[in-house]
């Protein structure tokens, strides 16, 4: 066995920052392109990659800000909702919105393919903490609106797995309870009855 105790403290003590705690700067492109190779290496049965990015920043975080604003104000959200979805979007200083890209397939169903991008959202936040960066995964009412996904391009059968967010951390929040896992836990030994 070729243990790595780096990697497991690693995952014993990862910790997603706020996207009030990034600021600038944010990874370059080819930083991004580093961290997504990493990301794309999850299972994906049939090699499908039921899923696709959009990176966003400045300007275009901006325009989907304005956008995700407007949306809630049409919808009649608390102004106080529209607003902290809204500023997700504008004070983020680098966005990665993971896209579910389902796939005709009669081997691999959609819910497996659905498994494989949350997967791809997890393995994108531990790539950028690995790499020394804050990061955040985020969904909210914003990623089922179909007006939002509009505005960002999706296809009719696509949706938003996650808005990946990745910044500078300023800060490590606070350190949050965990699950106790011996109450999420049966262990068998014996054939089930």
């Amino acid at each position: 066995m070729n243990a790595d105790p780096t990697v497991m403290r690693f995952l014993l003590s990862r910790r997603s920052h706020p996207v009030r705690l990034l600021s600038t700067p944010a990874p370059d492109r080819a930083t991004v392109t580093e961290l997504l190779t990493a990301a794309a290496r999850v299972p994906d049965h049939g090699k499908l990659e039921p899923w696709r990015f959009i990176v966003m920043q400045g300007a275009a975080s901006a325009g989907i800000a304005r956008v995700v604003a407007a949306r809630g104000a049409q919808l009649g959200l608390a102004v106080e909702a529209c607003n902290k979805a809204a500023d997700h979007f504008a004070k983020s200083p680098l966005m990665v919105v993971v896209v579910a890209s389902p796939k005709a397939s009669e081997k691999i169903p959609e819910y497996e393919q659905t498994l494989s991008v949350g997967a791809v959202c997890l393995s994108l936040v531990n790539a950028a903490l690995a790499s020394g960066w804050g990061a955040c995964w985020l969904t909210g009412w914003a990623a089922t609106d179909p007006e939002v996904q509009a505005a960002l391009g999706l296809a009719s059968h696509e949706w938003v797995a996650g808005f990946i967010h990745i910044g500078t951390r300023t800060t490590t929040p606070p350190e949050r309870p965990r699950p106790e896992i011996a109450a999420l836990t049966e262990w068998r030994d014996s054939p089930a009855v």
